[in-house]
């Protein structure tokens, strides 16, 4: 049986691989830069395997302090070095994002320069533009439709999407329950346009004997990098940003739903968040709904 250091190692191995699949796919950034990540990263967990870091899920100041200088003494060029730190910094903020961690400590680190990019929001307008990208004579056309119906009406991630299954759909009281991290479940209202789509999918794919309700023409499920493909596949078709994926369908969600006026407690429950704080990091306020309420209820406005 592997001892407990070896064991958050290797976990923090997997937890890198996921966090570079994530800039490749969610991100897009480009070959290079990802490569760099991606050796950077190998040097931590090095310096984490060589008992650098007790516990890569909550690592000390001292221990970060300790890494940089680590990599100063190997004569390392200033840029590079500062290259490392945001790679280090982005790879902390996605697993806040993903709540796997809570800390934050590598953000206490100075760097030159920062990863700060808010995520990529959608208007109304163009969400619409790209729901209705699927066409009828696309070969899975009622399927795709369905699909981005039900990412947009949710705000589900791409994984629960995938794992989606039929028993959790309930159309006639346009709801659905989502199976989200940790097992945890949450029951999300669907739209009267996203029941429509699924009520049509499904009745299509009747004589399917599988549970899953995202399937391939064989009733294979679909994984989340299909459900990937398949955003890019119809945001390239309307002429939209590389940047659009499954995530971005889920921020316009949460986006949209707090400028119609909706509470961020609300707008946890309905993404699946524990925290509230995850919650924040993943929504902006609307400045449009800023400068409303400020023209309403200012006396000299």
């Amino acid at each position: 049986m592997l001892d407990e250091p070896t064991q958050r190692y290797l976990a923090l191995c997997d937890q890198t691989r996921a966090f570079l699949d994530y800039i490749r796919s969610e991100r897009s950034l480009a070959e290079n830069t990802h490569l760099a990540y991606g050796r950077d990263l190998q040097r931590y967990c090095d310096f984490v395997a060589a008992g650098g870091v007790a516990d890569p899920l909550a690592p000390t100041l001292l221990e970060l302090s300790r890494y940089l200088t680590a990599l100063r003494d190997e004569q390392l060029a200033p840029p590079t070095i500062a290259r490392h730190l945001v790679a280090l910094k982005m790879f902390y903020r996605y697993l806040r994002l993903e709540e796997r961690t809570q800390s934050c400590t590598a953000d206490l680190l100075d760097s030159p320069s920062l990863w700060e990019r808010i995520p990529h929001v959608l208007s109304p307008d163009t969400v619409e533009r790209l729901l209705n990208a699927p066409r009828p004579s696309d070969r899975f056309y009622l399927r795709d439709r369905a699909l981005l119906e039900t990412m947009y009406a949710t705000g589900c991630r791409a994984s629960e999407t995938a794992n989606l299954r039929v028993a959790d759909v309930n159309l006639d009281r346009a709801y659905l329950k989502c199976q989200g991290k940790g097992g945890k479940q949450r029951i999300v209202p669907l739209g009267r346009r996203a029941v429509a789509a699924l009520r049509a999918y499904l009745a299509s794919r009747a004589a399917l004997d599988t549970p899953t309700v995202f399937v391939s023409r064989s009733g294979k499920p679909l994984s989340r990098i299909v459900i990937w493909q398949l955003v890019k596949k119809y945001a390239r078709r309307i002429g939209l940003s590389r940047r659009v994926s499954p995530h971005t369908l889920r921020h316009s969600f949460a986006t949209h739903v707090l400028a119609g006026g909706a509470d961020l407690r609300t707008v946890q429950e309905l993404l699946g968040h524990a925290s509230i704080n995850t919650t924040q990091n993943y929504t902006h306020i609307d400045r449009e709904r800023l400068r409303q309420i400020h023209r309403q209820h200012h006396p000299r406005a």
